[in-house]
């Protein structure tokens, strides 16, 4: 039997390497990206596929796993510049060679980046810092649909100039004033003889324990600064009212803390016609109830006392709702008519699934009869007419069926004083 040659195991090996996915695009930068390029990459896609956030999700597993890897080569301006010449072979080989950077922990580059034990929520020994809640208004046609839309929020982040340190040279100096403490002890006299001993905040480093004589431009020293954050915002179908929605470790960041969680709650917008109305949907207007939804129909005098219309309602999602009266058929005024499995999807986790159907709520139309302020002076000559010939003939007097008295009532007179 014939073994493989040196050059074809060669051949293999720099072949498996060029299928490793190629570092600059799995961070979604090109070549000519800045070490603040690579690094703000990295913090975005570290908290997007980590396992705490995506559980039971071996891909997202493998991706966090992979940025990691990615960033670690591309941070470093030594193993970059191998990994440009030679790619994923010529890293191999230099940590083969004691070039270090190979085997690391993707938690604990994590760690070492962002803070804490390399997990959300699971650091131990680190203070948490403050949830944060944000309401935010949504159209009902969003809700009655399922929408992916996204939202805009000011939050407190570490810097990404100084990566939290607050220096622009990275060198933060121990205080000589507290000797790193951050307190002081100060002796406060009360009588003759007799001292209080008080601990204060040191006034030289404002309590932190450190100094920094170069401070950074973009934070002033302050290690954090303020951001507008964009976020995706997954309104599931059918959401119910108030529905709260978390973003875990998605509130106001600091090196001092691990991020608490953002949570959103969902609340219906009220309607407009130009801003949230470019199908011109009547559904726009529609009125939510739980599962059920709440119309107001208008009709004519003649509509409602002769029948013989029809109307078509566009829903939500488009679909027509019609609704009609056969001619005579007579509608009452505040009428109320139900329209099975007109109204809001009944929300479920699984959704539209192989596990789960949609079911609806209904839809109630509450009808409204206009009555005409005139009559032009023919018509009501020939209404009258006619409905005395009914009134006549089949009418019923409501004054004689009342029961009550004939004719003008007399008051009786008052007794004079």
């Amino acid at each position: 039997m014939r073994l493989p040659s040196a050059g074809f195991l060669l051949l293999c090996m720099l072949q498996l390497a060029s299928c490793a996915e190629d570092f600059y695009k799995l961070l979604g930068i090109d070549k000519s990206a800045s070490e603040r390029d690579i690094k703000s990459a990295y913090r975005k896609l570290s908290k997007k596929y980590h396992p705490d956030k995506n559980p039971g999700n071996a891909t997202a597993k493998q991706k966090f796993v992979e940025v990691a890897e990615a960033y670690e080569a591309l941070s470093d301006p030594q193993s970059r510049k191998v990994y440009d010449q030679y790619g994923h072979e010529g890293l191999k080989q230099r940590q083969q060679g004691g070039g270090g950077g190979g085997g690391h922990d993707p938690f604990d580059v994590f760690s070492r980046f962002f803070g804490g034990g390399g997990h959300f929520g699971h650091q131990h020994g680190q203070r948490r810092g403050p949830d944060m809640e944000v309401r935010v208004g949504v159209p009902l046609r969003d809700i009655y649909n399922g929408h992916t839309t996204e939202f805009q929020l000011e939050k407190q982040q570490i810097c990404e100039e100084c990566e939290g340190s607050g220096s622009a040279d990275g060198k933060v100096d121990t205080c000589a004033s507290c000797g790193g403490h951050g307190v002081k002890i100060q002796k406060h006299m009360l009588a003759p003889g007799i001292f209080q001993q008080v601990q204060v905040n040191c006034d030289v480093c404002g309590g932190q324990g450190k100094t920094i004589k170069h401070k950074c431009p973009v934070c002033a020293g302050s290690r954090v600064v303020r951001k507008v954050n964009t976020f995706t915002l997954v309104i599931d179908r059918g959401a119910p009212k108030g529905q709260r929605i978390k973003y875990e470790n998605d509130a106001d960041e600091s090196p001092d803390y691990v991020a608490g969680d953002l949570h959103v709650t969902l609340s219906e917008k009220e309607p407009s016609l130009d801003e949230d109305n470019e199908l011109r949907v009547d559904g726009t207007f529609f009125r939510r109830k739980g599962d059920d939804l709440y119309w107001h129909e208008i009709l004519s005098l003649r509509e409602a006392w002769m029948g013989g219309w029809t109307r078509n309602l566009t829903h939500m999602d488009g679909h027509i709702v019609a609704l009609n009266r056969p001619r005579g058929s007579v509608v009452q005024p505040g009428h109320v008519e139900r329209v099975k499995g007109e109204g809001m999807p009944k929300w479920h986790e699984d959704g539209d699934s192989e596990y789960h159907t949609t079911e609806f709520g209904d839809l109630l139309v509450e009808y409204t009869i206009v009555l005409p302020d005139e009559m032009e002076k023919g018509m009501e000559k020939d209404f009258w007419a006619l409905w005395e010939k009914w009134r006549k003939k089949n009418g019923v007097d409501l004054q004689k069926d009342s029961g009550r008295p004939e004719g003008p009532v007399k008051q009786p007179a008052k007794d004079e004083l």
